[in-house]
């Protein structure tokens, strides 16, 4: 499936998250990076979330977490065909529907030079 949306300012609570050691060795084991501390936020259109919430409701892909934490289920990805890493889903967010996080091991706005309202294509 591919779907293009507009990368977009986060909450910036990814960080925090994402640099928790329960987290960061599932990832590891499972994806084989540990992600940078933050998500790149992408907003895509609504037509696609009966696919997303269909894939997000099947995915067998899942983190416990430790104690105070919400688990996460992640799905590989590929943005603009050339950056591998995975789409989270956190059971506890505060994102609407249609926001993806797409994490990899770099910080993709300077890699890839991404701003506010530039259009990506994520693969999954």
């Amino acid at each position: 499936m591919n779907i293009d949306g507009e990368v977009t300012t986060g909450l910036g609570k990814a960080a925090f998250f994402l640099s928790q050691e329960f987290y960061t060795n599932e990832f590891k084991k499972n994806l084989g990076f540990i992600p940078f501390p933050g998500t790149l936020n992408v907003v895509v259109d609504d037509k696609y979330l009966d696919e997303i919430n269909d894939i997000k409701d099947n995915c067998q892909n899942l983190i416990k977490p430790d104690e105070g934490f919400g688990a996460v289920k992640y799905i590989e990805a590929v943005l603009n065909d050339k950056v591998k890493g995975a789409i989270v889903f956190p059971a506890k967010t505060t994102h609407e529907e249609n926001y993806l996080e797409f994490i990899t091991e770099s910080k993709l706005r300077d890699e890839l030079k991404l701003n506010d309202g530039d259009i990506v294509t994520l693969e999954f």
